[in-house]
């Protein structure tokens, strides 16, 4: 039985396909469009999948979406006559709606075969129960807590629920106009970041400042007694105009979310380019901080109102890894699962493991512990690329590579690591990653430099030898997904400065021999000439979407001051 799970017309448009219960590939769209976070039908992606699994579209039996126009379309007519919602949104919502339900025809157009040939069964599954199965379907609990949250889907911000074995139960729903997303969207523009998907700019600038506006904040974020929340509407335009966004060229683009009245209560927004003061990072600050208070009321709610020891959390609010890192600290959760896809891309893969594991009644899949489902290049068709381009290279054994590459990053080398199968969600995790020695003070300086030329607030990541992990962090887990921040034990600040932030954290990557074979191996050799089982990771692009092919990664490679470049066994070198 093939399934093909689509997250399609928003943001992280994706595709993902399995048989019989095993993920055989999944990747968002934006890795071959080349338009970050790329929004529409993933006919791309698509084509990848399938030709992944080595079957046509007439062989696959369902084709989930994670988009249901029907959910909760009482609760969305009544919004509009309460609001007097504007004639342009809903012209918007009916034109958003007319597209889902002609998924068949969008098959048809983008894979030229004829509708009548396309068997599938198409099934709409709801936003947030799509975000909670690929959490929990994916995770290795057969009984857990699951959270969703986000901006909004199917009209639907935040879902609480449980899994048990096979089956998921809602319990309950915050619905529009309030979302914990909108809130930290709106912030984020309002402090200068205006694309989508900027709101980790603002988790980055939060440690600059001090949360000294948070009781101000309690006024636009309220806590309910019930252990959810609403938003005070006054602050935000979106109530009655809805959120406005487009994507032109398949490039996401909300509109402004907030409302003159914050204007009002927080004084000038800050322009893009405009510097950032002291007043815009405290407000970061107190944004990050009432948005963990939030995150921890709900599981707290939550925690008490099942009893369960475990939790799976969902969504693009799972994508803040400064409240996850304090999840198990600031709650009675025992255990915390968040998939590598956690914001909406992953829903392409949930909607199929709700319709295998919910409606079907099929066993769940193993637990998932690596992202690795995109493309691979093996040496053979590297090499032949590389001569087609009349690039110089060489290609080693393992041994040789990892001495080579090890010796380059001693030699303040900056290395672009292209390796296996490329990662699905937003983190490149060591198969399509830049890396650098974390012991350099001027690493950030050397990467903003010769590639990145980012905000200078944002933090590097860590990626380290599981069996490690204590030495170098005060909280020891498992985070395969760099899904975590952690605080670095105070004597190591000065061993791996370049990923330790400014309030001594670190969101770490943790990596094992079974997962991630060859980029453990490579930390283990750095480890054998340093003493030091870390390499700073970052992902392998230049304001662009993660590399997805090696021409990409040539491309990348030979347009910045890049020094090495590894494609499987293969190095190029300046």
């Amino acid at each position: 039985m093939y399934i093909l799970g689509l997250n399609a017309y928003h943001g992280d448009s994706s595709a993902s396909i399995m048989k019989d219960g095993e993920v055989i590939a999944a990747s968002e769209e934006e890795r071959f469009r080349r338009i970050k976070h790329w929004a529409g039908f993933p006919s791309e992606a698509i084509k990848f999948c399938l030709r992944e699994a080595g079957i046509s579209i007439k062989e696959v039996e369902y084709v989930t979406i994670s988009r249901d126009p029907s959910a909760n379309i009482h609760k969305k007519l009544i919004h509009a006559a309460r609001n007097l919602v504007s004639a342009k949104s809903l012209i918007d919502r009916l034109a958003n709606t007319k597209k889902v339900a002609n998924v068949k025809e969008e098959l048809s157009m983008a894979l030229g075969v004829p509708v009548s040939e396309i068997k599938a069964e198409v099934k709409n599954i709801e936003h947030h129960r799509s975000h909670m199965a690929s959490a929990f379907f994916a995770s290795p609990f057969d009984e857990a807590a699951i959270l969703s949250i986000d901006g909004f889907g199917d009209f639907t911000s935040t879902m609480i629920g449980v899994g048990r074995g096979n089956k998921l139960e809602v319990l309950d729903t915050v619905i529009y106009p309030h979302s914990l997303g909108v809130f930290y969207t709106a912030f984020t523009q309002y402090l200068g970041f205006e694309k989508y998907g900027d709101e980790y700019k603002v988790m980055g600038l939060a440690p600059y400042g001090s949360p000294n506006m948070v009781e101000q904040l309690r006024d636009v974020l309220v806590f309910k007694d019930n252990g959810l929340f609403e938003l005070n509407t006054k602050y935000f335009r979106h109530v009655k105009e809805g959120v406005q966004m487009s994507w032109e060229g398949g490039e996401p683009n909300i509109g402004s979310i907030f409302s003159d009245y914050m204007v009002q209560k927080f004084g000038p927004t800050r322009g893009k380019g405009d510097k950032l003061t002291q007043y815009h990072k405290d407000l970061a600050a107190s944004v990050q901080r009432i948005t963990e208070e939030l995150i921890f009321h709900i599981l707290n709610h939550l925690q008490k109102r099942t009893g369960l020891k475990n939790i799976c959390i969902a969504g693009g609010v799972a994508q803040n890894s400064v409240a996850n890192g304090k999840v198990l600290q600031q709650t009675k959760f025992e255990s915390l699962y968040i998939p590598s896809a956690g914001h909406d891309a992953g829903t392409a893969l949930g909607s199929a493991l709700y319709l295998y594991n919910h409606v079907l009644e099929q066993p769940r899949l193993h637990p998932i512990y690596h992202a690795s489902t995109g493309s691979r290049f093996c040496n053979d068709e590297i090499e032949a690329f590389l001569k087609e381009q009349n690039i110089a290279y060489t290609r080693y054994s393992d041994e040789e590579l990892y001495e080579r590459v090890t010796s380059r990053l001693l030699d303040a080398g900056v290395v672009g690591w292209f390796q296996g199968r490329a990662e699905f969600g937003p983190r490149a995790l060591g198969h399509r990653s830049i890396i650098v020695d974390p012991r350099r003070n001027d690493a950030k300086d050397l990467l903003n430099a010769k590639i990145k030329r980012r905000e200078s607030f944002r933090p590097f990541a860590p990626s380290i030898l599981k069996e490690h992990v204590s030495e170098y962090f005060e909280i020891t887990d498992n985070v395969p997904f760099m899904e975590k921040v952690f605080p670095i034990r105070k004597e190591k600040h000065a061993v791996i400065p370049a990923v330790t932030h400014v309030d001594g954290t670190g969101r770490l990557q943790t990596v094992d021999k079974e997962n991630n074979p060859r980029y453990y191996n490579l930390i283990q050799a750095f480890n054998a000439k340093t003493n030091v089982p870390i390499l700073l990771n970052t992902s392998f692009n230049e304001n662009e979407p993660i590399v997805n092919t090696p021409k990409e990664a040539l491309d990348c490679f030979l347009r910045t001051k890049m020094d090495m470049l590894v494609l499987e066994n293969i190095i190029v070198e300046r």
